[in-house]
């Protein structure tokens, strides 16, 4: 019989602990947010050079297009501050709307080559994460190429009890309940891949089975930055609505999940701290201060640049979140219409992120708000 198990669950890298799940559902319950009605993160935006590349790219990874413009550098200009013309592509992964898209950017003129290919936990770069069949398939294709002399740095997957579920003597019918997790550092993108075992999350990564390679839409996305403190992404809840997980907190190479997917040298550490929208278990957002001298190219983390340069994410409520982002003193643009016909506009925080906030009210696919862990063994 498959048992239900209903968590508030801090996802982290294998660096989970179960001993802090009720600290956590806490800290979400005394929370005050903003209702501003926004959704996990909408879309991964990334520019290439290669419109058909990347269009070939994505599809094996289980994408199609769904919109497909065309502007001209002053209307660029005006959206995103770039005078180039643009083609925007957006794909989406099966029938996932709600959440974990793809926009392609490919500028006439781009600014930069972007971030580019370096060393894991680089400032300013920026990560994708979805979910797999397979990840030692993808772990094999990218190796493979890598071996090639392509442009690829994937890591070993790398396995642990997330939520603390095992219990009892291991043998063969009391199967371990694992996910396995890695990474691909690229010059083109950045992924996370995942693999469950013995456990289903209904609503967190739909695989299609007509997809190529077995893999889902975003499931979440990771930004390491440039701060002080995990304070100045504190807007996150106040002025757009996103939970904070839980506290911020330091973890390293103590850690064999973060050591192994950031390939961590003895010594190093970050902190971290994750958000999610109360509308969608999907989407969720997780940001690393890097605790040591890293390479720091976030200069390169701007929109006209090539790789991952924004987010964004979609509200029924957008002159109420445009409000917000203006009281808390960020700058934006005015609320326009953007390549696709939709009311948006676009801000950055003081830590080179940036935002695109988009209106829309609802999507065909319904998200799922409350996570369950349900047991397959």
């Amino acid at each position: 019989m498959k048992q239900i198990v209903t968590l508030f669950i801090w996802i982290f890298f294998l660096g989970g602990n179960p001993g802090l799940l009720a600290q956590q559902s806490l800290l979400l319950a005394q929370q005050s947010l903003p209702d501003t009605g926004i959704s996990g993160v909408y879309e991964v935006v990334t520019a290439v050079a290669d419109a058909d590349y990347g269009i070939r790219y994505f599809s094996d990874f289980g994408f199609s297009i769904v919109e497909d413009k065309r502007i001209s550098k002053e209307t660029a200009f005006k959206l995103y501050g770039v005078q180039s013309a643009l083609r925007s592509i957006r794909m989406q992964n099966g029938n996932i709307d709600s959440h974990g898209l793809i926009r392609l950017l490919v500028w006439e003129q781009p600014l930069g080559r972007g971030i580019g290919y370096v060393p894991p936990e680089t400032i300013g770069q920026r990560m994708a994460v979805m979910k797999t069949e397979d990840i030692f398939r993808l772990y094999d294709i990218f190796n493979t190429a890598r071996e090639n002399k392509k442009s690829w740095l994937p890591t070993y997957p790398i396995s642990d009890d997330l939520f603390g579920l095992n219990t009892g003597e291991k043998d063969f019918f009391n199967r371990p309940v694992l996910v396995r997790e890695n990474a691909v550092y690229g010059e083109f993108f950045n992924h996370v891949f995942f693999q469950r075992y013995g456990y289903h999350i209904e609503g967190y990564g739909t695989i299609d089975p007509e997809t190529k390679l077995g893999t889902s839409e975003f499931t979440h996305h990771d930004f390491i930055i440039h701060a002080e403190s995990m304070e100045e992404m504190s807007y996150l809840s106040t002025a757009l609505g996103l939970k904070a997980e839980k506290e911020p907190v330091v973890a390293g190479d103590w850690l064999k999940g973060p050591k192994s997917v950031f390939m961590m040298e003895d010594g190093y550490s970050h902190w971290y701290q994750g958000f999610v929208s109360p509308n969608n278990i999907c989407g969720k957002l997780k940001f690393f201060i890097p605790i040591g001298d890293k390479l720091d190219r976030s200069q390169h983390q701007r929109l006209g640049e090539l790789g991952i340069t924004m987010h964004s994410f979609f509200t029924p409520k957008i002159e109420m979140v445009h409000q917000n982002v203006l009281s808390h003193g960020f700058s934006a643009t005015s609320v326009i219409e953007n390549e696709f016909d939709e009311r948006s506009f676009v801000f950055s925080d003081n830590a080179g992120v940036t935002w695109q906030i988009i209106e829309k009210k609802s999507t065909k696919n319904t998200p799922v708000k409350e996570l369950k862990v349900e047991l397959s063994n």
